[in-house]
């Protein structure tokens, strides 16, 4: 890398002895974690991962799958382990952003004044689950943008913060398409990761099947609390990630964008538009995320490369052409992976 790159880059103030010993807290939480989800959850093992690393990064997650995958059991079980308030709207074509965010209500003060008093909505918690999202107009969708991006919501002129950590996870149906309005590109980029969810192996769905038939209750223990989880937020913004990780992630993102003068020519080919600065922005955080649930002090390319997928898939838009030809973003993003070579200080990892 020569000199002025290297001084472009902004210092990371290592991690510090104290820092460390709860970077290796957190991974005894997590095993604990994975330990009490799995007392509910068979299976979904790549899932749970990439929602406890948006979580970890304060991002959002928008989870793909048909109806009966647990994804809703999922986050539930999760809002309990961490001692979470826990929140879902099911999202229907009549919904109203007011049915979200919460309304201002006439109500007769002590001294018998009318004043307006806000009701608060359910995007008031700290684990929200938007189920079915793509079934309510842009409109109702947009009511979440504020919240998602800035934690906090705006009603009747005032502003009202949410309490932290804050996290939204939507789901959306793949299969049926009619009756729904696609997710605008704006909301889209508010999410984190795309999380595919499929279908579990013969031998997970046989263990659904004798658990979920059966009378066994499942007992879950705590693990963490918000004052935890907010600290360990904090923690992962201080791992390192050295210069030429990072300048992997940006090569990445922008790889995928047609008109950039590097992209390859299959992106210019078959994309219609690629993935912006959050996508970078994401790779990095994720990829400190990671690097700290697996017991590892420093983002790594490996930790970039594997979170390429949930990052990318729902920010490139395939071109007509690439339609016709059966190609989709989890292909292209197959390709970048082979065609984007990590810089040379890479071979030392």
């Amino acid at each position: 890398m020569d000199e002025s790159r290297s001084e472009q880059m902004v210092e990371q103030r290592p991690m510090g002895a104290v820092d460390v010993e709860v970077a290796r807290e957190i991974g005894r939480k997590r095993d604990q974690i994975i330990a009490q989800v799995r007392k509910v959850i068979i299976g979904q093992s790549s899932v749970i991962e990439l929602v406890m690393i948006a979580l970890l990064s304060r991002g959002h997650c928008l989870l793909m799958g048909v109806p009966g995958l647990a994804k809703t059991l999922l986050i539930r079980t999760l809002a309990q382990v961490l001692q979470l308030d826990f929140n879902r709207i099911q999202f229907t074509p009549d919904l109203m952003p007011s049915d979200i965010t919460g309304t201002d209500i006439l109500d007769e003060s002590a001294e018998g004044r009318r004043v307006f008093r806000f009701i608060r909505g359910p995007v008031f918690t700290q684990i929200l689950l938007a189920d079915e999202i793509n079934r309510t107009p842009p409109k109702t969708q947009a009511a979440l943008l504020q919240a998602m991006q800035e934690q906090r919501v705006t009603a009747g002129g005032q502003t009202h913060s949410l309490q932290p950590p804050f996290f939204v996870l939507a789901t959306q149906n793949p299969v049926e398409q009619e009756g729904t309005y696609p997710l605008p590109e704006a909301q889209l980029d508010r999410f984190m990761f795309e999380i595919g969810v499929d279908y579990p192996t013969f031998e997970e769905e046989t263990s659904i099947v004798a658990q979920t038939t059966s009378d066994y209750e499942p007992v879950l223990e705590k693990v963490l609390d918000d004052s935890q989880i907010l600290a360990f937020q904090d923690l992962v913004r201080r791992v390192p990630a050295a210069p030429y990780v990072v300048e992997y992630a940006v090569s990445l993102a922008r790889a995928s964008r047609p008109t950039d003068a590097n992209a390859p020519s299959f992106v210019r080919e078959f994309v219609e538009w690629g993935a912006g600065p959050r996508a970078s922005q994401y790779l990095i955080l994720g990829a400190r995320a990671r690097a700290l649930l697996r017991g590892r002090y420093a983002a790594s390319i490996e930790d970039v490369r594997a979170l390429a997928e949930p990052v990318l898939r729902h920010r490139i838009l395939v071109n007509f052409r690439g339609q016709a030809e059966g190609l989709n973003p989890m292909s292209l993003i197959g390709r970048l992976l082979e065609t984007v070579t990590p810089p040379a200080e890479a071979e030392a990892e």
